[in-house]
């Protein structure tokens, strides 16, 4: 007799787009930092739902907001034409925790949506086509942010995408300021490269990044999509060295579960835009924005970021202990709060070690290969963290896994 999982999964590949390489798990529910398949197997979940469940799955009070809200309005009668009270406090609210100089917001629907907005109001400002982006980043699917992000295997078949975009190393501001020309318009990195494997940069580039384009006159683009809203341990991933973009983007952690990304910019970008230069029917949506309030108030009422950053010091500390014993496996540990990446050695090892997690019920992610990616929800449970670290543990030592997996 066919389970209701292979049910699921027949269904979903005889209609769904087939762009996705999925593992067996049918979820059925999920609360905090763990999941239960429809045959009722419990998960601990380190990969908060790709960075987005900030506060674990169905949070309490996120629920109560999003409910009330859609009791009271689901989307504005005619769309941005009106103002709404969610929309109001979510620009307010996320304007008061961005550097200062960062006054303006536009919300969307997704951080794709952040970055293709950045690249049009990076050209309106500077009159100019060309990026400077870094080889291994990843800023989106959409052809703009697929035009810009640094991973050969996401843009090749796409060709031609948008011309006039640079790649260079990551981490190397010389990189960066050899490739600035007169056609160059702006500079997009990620504070931190999470889908190109947590690279962390060394420590002054970001600062540098900042010098090179006041010194140029070009805009400084941070897309904080996965950095962002608490993820690194502090509120924002560029603010571990202190500095401010002119445009920052936002997604993933912002809205807790639900679809929004952000475009924060400073009023000398603002001062570029005209009306009718960008929109969206679902942009600033009131229940998106009701979440991102919510969510925003949760992490500063609750000092979770404090949370997450020892949160990160035990993930951290678990995977060094598991590196002495099998020294081996591991080639490298990186990361910062709950952002962290455990570089193995081959990607069969990788592949193996998460679907012998998934087995014994833990769920991790395998980014650039060979790369385990730990990011669970910020207000994680420590006892349920030090289980699930366990488990990896336990499977890494297993004589089961070799250099041959």
């Amino acid at each position: 007799m066919e389970s209701h999982t292979d049910t699921i999964i027949e269904k979903t590949e005889s209609h769904f787009f087939p762009v996705f390489n999925r593992s067996p798990l049918v979820v059925d529910k999920a609360s905090g930092c763990l999941v239960w398949d429809v045959d009722g197997k419990e998960y601990i979940d380190l990969t908060s739902g790709w960075g987005v469940t900030t506060l674990g799955h169905s949070y309490p009070v996120l629920i109560q907001v999003i409910s009330e809200q859609l009791g009271l309005c689901m989307q504005a009668p005619n769309c941005n034409l009106s103002y709404t009270i969610p929309q109001a406090e979510a620009s307010e609210l996320l304007c008061e925790i961005s550097p200062p100089e960062l006054t303006r917001v536009f919300f969307t629907n997704c951080g794709s949506e952040a970055v293709e907005g950045a690249i049009k109001l990076a050209r309106r400002a500077k009159n100019k086509p060309g990026f400077i982006a870094c080889r291994n980043g990843f800023h989106g699917r959409t052809l703009g942010a697929a035009s810009i992000t640094g991973q050969e295997r996401y843009r090749a078949p796409f060709e031609p995408l948008l011309p006039g975009m640079k790649f260079v190393e990551f981490g190397s501001c010389a990189a960066i300021e050899a490739a600035i020309d007169e056609e160059t318009a702006a500079i997009i990195v990620e504070p931190i490269q999470g889908e190109g494997g947590v690279i962390v940069p060394p420590a002054g580039y970001l600062n540098g990044l900042r010098k090179i384009a006041h010194r140029h006159d070009i805009l400084l683009i941070f897309d904080e999509i996965q950095t962002g809203i608490g993820r690194t341990g502090k509120m924002f991933g560029a603010n571990h060295e202190g500095v401010t973009p002119d445009i920052l983007l936002l997604g993933k952690c912002l809205g807790g579960g639900i679809p929004v990304g952000a475009i924060v910019i400073t009023e000398d970008v603002a001062a570029t835009i005209e009306k009718g230069d960008h929109g969206g029917t679902f942009a600033g949506n009131p229940i998106a924005c009701a979440a991102v309030v919510s969510v925003i108030r949760e992490l500063l009422a609750h000092r979770i970021l404090e949370h997450c950053q020892k949160a990160g010091d035990i993930v951290i500390n678990s995977l060094r202990e598991i590196q002495h014993s099998t020294a081996e496996k591991i080639v490298d540990i990186r990361g910062r709060g709950l952002l962290i990446g455990c570089e193995l050695s081959s990607d069969e090892l990788a592949s193996a070690i998460s679907n012998q997690c998934l087995e014994q019920g833990v769920i991790i992610n395998v980014v650039h290969g060979k790369v385990i990616r730990i990011f669970p929800a910020l207000n994680v449970d420590l006892s349920l963290l030090e289980k699930g670290m366990q488990t990896i543990a336990n499977i890494m030592g297993s004589s089961l896994l070799s250099e041959d997996t």
